[in-house]
């Protein structure tokens, strides 16, 4: 079993990640989907060797645009989500995740957490952690014998 962290979205708001000190350390790997790269950065700096990060829209000192990785089975394809049009619908997302051979796709960029299933796809949306959202999220990924299971966390517990 492999546990997996997937953030969005911070746009400099570090406080919260602060609060998952815990949760951060005991899992088995960080995902960083862009806004800002620079705070994925930090991750990476103080969670070594299990922080992936991709660049966001609002993010012009680098960093990659997508990655495909591969956990217990499970191939997952992240982005930001901003190229495939994820505001108007995540089709383009599955169809590009489908072109990796991946069965898990990861986007943030509408800073509204989601997870569904489309065309054999899972897909999620962490949600964002910026001051400025009524709704501070994670999302807190368990894959299992190459099952994955996605939960949204709220850090105010609604």
């Amino acid at each position: 079993m492999k546990t997996v962290v997937i953030l969005s979205d911070t746009h400099y708001n570090i406080a919260p990640l602060q609060k998952l000190s815990t949760v951060l350390s005991e899992c088995d790997y960080i995902i960083h989907l862009g806004d800002m790269v620079s705070d994925g950065r930090m991750l990476a700096r103080d969670y070594p060797g299990k922080t992936y990060l991709v660049a966001g829209n609002n993010d012009f000192s680098g960093g990659e645009a997508e990655i495909v990785l591969e956990v217990e089975g499970r191939r997952i394809f992240a982005c930001h989500g901003h190229r495939y049009g994820v505001k108007e619908g995540t089709a383009r997302l599955v169809s590009e995740a489908k072109k990796n051979l991946c069965d898990v796709a990861l986007y943030g960029h509408t800073h509204e957490a989601d997870v569904h299933e489309q065309e054999g796809v899972l897909v999620v949306n962490p949600g964002c952690m910026t001051r400025y959202s009524p709704r501070q999220t994670y999302c807190y990924l368990v894959i299992h014998q190459k099952k994955a299971v996605a939960t949204i966390v709220d850090l105010q517990g609604r």
